[in-house]
């Protein structure tokens, strides 16, 4: 089994030293960018704009990115070093696009440098990209005295990706309208997080059509009309999560199915796929439990041993 042990720790970076550049950066600031995983997730409807109306429970938990930003005043362009080879260094990244965002709305003329480390997986339903997206609005707000402030950053992360708006916030957030309507929930106790990543994506928007070839017109209006804001899901406790994705992807990829059984067997509090998949997450109350979990995982797949994080924690984590 890939097993692999995140304790939100900064390992010491490779990348060269602001002394070793043409023109030094006057201000840097390291960030780690959470993953998400959804505490159930409804899709209501395909509404007139293309979008899907959503309900869902967001939590963030301690699995990272890690990301660095700097700014100089005698460069202007964006730059971006990425490590991963399957991700472009330039505007097809979220990372990127969200500098560039940031700086028109606010005006800043000077050189950005950002370097992203990637851990979390992709396509997995983690929110990888998203939450890079945020962080890097909050970076580039912190290395300049909070030029926008929260409101805007919110517009643009809206912009950006349904989930980005999330990240701005951490903790156990509702999302509503397409997601990225954020509302904050009270925290639950800390727990421990189990994340099983299969090594493959499940498409989002083949998932998307699966849902809506089974939801005629009258069902999506009732739906969509019958909620309103509120959540369809507990608010008191972790389980059980919900997940409208689950009756296309278990069909589809079994596997996941036989998985979350086994998780739930070894003693989960709740077990479900996160987004659209491919990851699965399981809750825990102890560590014991969270082991025996762990063990019943399909070798072949990456397995990450994290905490969930509160409000608090997040924003105490973020900065390195």
């Amino acid at each position: 089994m890939i097993s692999i042990f995140v304790l939100l720790l900064w390992r010491s970076c490779s990348w060269k030293s602001n002394a070793s550049l043409p023109h030094p950066l006057i201000k840097t600031i390291k960030a780690r960018a959470f993953a998400k995983v959804n505490l159930g997730l409804k899709v209501l409807g395909k509404r007139p704009d293309g979008y899907h109306e959503i309900r869902t429970i967001y939590q963030t938990v301690g699995l990272a990115d890690f990301l660095q930003a700097g700014i100089s005043p005698r460069e202007s362009e964006t730059s971006l070093e990425c490590d991963h080879p399957e991700l472009s260094s330039g505007r097809e990244n979220l990372v990127y696009r969200a500098a560039e965002f940031w700086r028109r709305a606010s005006g800043f003329k000077g050189g950005i440098r950002l370097r992203l480390e990637k851990h979390i997986p992709m396509g997995a339903g983690l929110g990888g990209g998203s939450s890079d997206a945020a962080v890097t609005l909050l970076m580039l707000e912190q290395l300049t005295g909070n030029r926008l402030g929260f409101a805007e950053l919110a517009r643009m992360a809206a912009q950006l990706g349904s989930d980005v708006p999330l990240f701005l916030m951490g903790g156990r957030v509702l999302g509503c309208g397409r997601g990225e309507e954020i509302y904050p929930l009270t925290d639950l106790p800390a727990r421990s997080c189990l994340i099983a990543f299969p090594g493959f994506s499940v498409p989002t928007a083949e998932a998307y059509a699966a849902l809506d070839s089974r939801l005629t017109q009258g069902d999506e209006t009732r739906r969509m009309s019958s909620l309103g804001k509120r959540s369809p899901f507990p608010l008191e406790d972790w389980g059980p999560a919900e997940n409208d994705f689950e009756s296309f992807v278990f069909a589809r990829w079994p596997e996941l199915a036989r998985v979350k059984g086994q998780l739930i067997r070894a003693g989960a509090e709740t077990a479900s796929l996160t987004g659209s998949g491919s990851a699965l997450f399981a809750v825990f109350a102890s560590a014991q439990q969270l082991n025996r979990g762990a063990s019943r995982i399909p070798s072949k797949w990456k397995v990450f041993k994290v905490p969930t994080l509160s409000r608090s924690m997040y924003r105490r984590r973020l900065y390195i």
